[in-house]
C-alpha cells in the first residue's frame, strides 16, 4: 500500500506540474471517485510508454460536460449515461473498474468497523430525521458501543458528482421517503448537511469535524485512515467493504454493448455484496478518430495483470475477464481498437 500511495503521490505532481520530455498527452476530466486509481495507472503508463495522462478530479458531472463540449480527450463519470443521452450526445461508453463507496465517521472512541448501520438508518441521517448519534434507531444496531449525545453533522458533495449518484441512487432504492423526498442524480436538493467539493472535501470535513458522517469512494476512506462503517444489504447480511463484496455486487450488473453498458449495480441481492457499488465509466467523442485509439490504448493496458495488480492494492476491483473481453468488442465494433 505504501509503494501505491508513493506512485499516487508522484503521479500527482506530475500532473500538476508537467513533464517537458513527455512524448506525448491523454487529456481527459471526471469522476474523483477512480482518481487514486487513474492518478498511479498514468504514473506507471508514462513510465513505460513516455504518454501522459493530464487527468482533471473534477467531479463526473464536469466530465460530462467537457467531453459533450469535446474540450477534452475522455470523460469518467461513475453515474452511467442512459443509451438515449450517448447516442444524443454522439459518445460511447465502456466501464474500466469497480469501486465501493462507504459510510465514514468521526465519533470520538469508535473505530473502523465497530458501527453498523443499515439503508433505512442511513436514509433517516441523510433526511435529517436522526439528529444525534445516540438516537435509538443507531443504538438498537449498536448495543455494544457507548455513543454519544451529540448532533450529527451530515457531509455531503457540493459539486455535480457520480458518487452521489450512486449513493443517492442507493437510498432511492431501499428508502420509499427519500425516493419520495429527494431521489437521486448526480445533484439533488440535500435537506441537510454541508457540503464538500470531490471525495476530497467531503474525506477532509469529516476528518476534521467531530461527530460527522459522509459518504466517499472506498480508497480515499483508506488514505486518509478515516473511520468507516459496515452496512446490512439487501440480503440482510452484515457486510465489510472489501474486493469481495463490491466483486459480489459487480455480479448482477446488466453489461449489454448495446445499451453502452448501462447498468446499475446498488441493493444487489447477493448474499455478500457491498451494497454502494458502481462500475466507473469512460466516455468518448465518436468523432475523435485517432484521438480516440490513444485513449484506448491506455484503457487496454489498463486491463492488464500489471494494473490490475495495482487497482486491488488501491481496493478498487477490476473487471472480470469476460467483461474486458465484451469492452474489446465493443470497440472493435466502433473502430477504435486495433490497426
Amino acid at each position: 500500500m505504501k509503494r501505491i500511495l508513493f506512485i499516487v503521490m508522484a503521479a500527482f505532481m506530475s500532473l500538476c506540474y508537467g513533464d517537458a520530455f513527455a512524448k506525448d498527452m491523454i487529456n481527459g476530466a471526471g469522476a474523483t471517485f477512480p482518481y487514486p486509481l487513474y492518478s498511479a495507472w498514468a504514473f506507471q503508463y508514462q513510465r513505460k510508454t513516455g504518454i501522459r495522462l493530464n487527468y482533471q478530479s473534477i467531479g463526473s458531472g464536469g466530465g460530462v460536460r467537457q467531453i459533450v463540449n469535446r474540450t477534452v480527450d475522455f470523460g469518467a463519470s461513475d453515474d452511467g449515461l442512459a443509451p438515449e443521452k450517448v447516442e444524443k450526445d454522439g459518445l460511447l461508453q465502456w466501464p474500466q473498474v469497480i469501486g465501493g463507496e462507504v459510510l465514514v465517521v468521526n465519533i470520538p472512541g469508535v473505530k473502523t468497523e465497530e458501527m453498523l448501520l443499515d439503508a433505512k438508518t442511513v436514509c433517516r441521517i441523510f433526511l435529517g430525521e436522526i439528529t444525534k448519534w445516540s438516537d435509538p434507531g443507531i443504538a438498537a444496531l449498536n448495543r455494544d458501543l457507548r455513543l454519544p449525545d451529540k448532533k450529527i453533522i451530515v457531509v455531503h458533495r457540493s459539486d455535480g458528482s457520480g458518487t452521489t449518484a450512486v449513493f443517492t441512487h442507493y437510498l432511492d432504492g431501499a428508502c420509499s421517503m427519500w425516493r419520495k423526498k429527494v431521489g437521486y442524480g448526480k445533484s439533488v436538493k440535500w435537506p441537510v448537511g454541508i457540503g464538500g467539493k470531490g471525495n476530497e472535501g467531503v474525506a477532509n470535513y469529516v476528518k476534521r469535524v467531530k461527530y460527522s458522517i459522509g459518504y466517499v469512494e472506498f480508497a480515499y476512506a483508506k488514505q486518509n485512515k478515516l473511520t468507516y462503517t459496515l452496512l446490512k444489504n439487501a440480503a440482510g447480511n452484515v457486510v465489510k467493504p472489501t474486493l469481495e463484496t463490491f466483486s459480489e455486487a459487480a455480479k448482477a450488473g446488466d453489461y449489454d454493448p448495446g445499451k453502452h453498458f448501462y447498468t446499475w449495480v446498488t441493493n444487489t441481492k447477493g448474499r455478500n455484496a457491498w451494497p454502494i457499488v458502481a462500475a466507473t465509466n469512460i466516455l468518448v467523442a465518436r468523432d475523435n478518430g485517432a484521438v480516440n485509439k490513444k485513449v484506448v490504448r491506455f484503457f487496454e493496458w489498463a486491463f492488464s495483470k500489471e494494473a490490475d495488480e495495482m487497482a486491488r492494492r488501491l481496493v478498487y476491483a477490476p473487471l472480470p475477464d469476460y467483461l474486458k473481453d465484451r469492452v474489446r468488442e465493443y470497440w472493435k465494433a466502433n473502430g477504435i481498437f486495433g490497426e
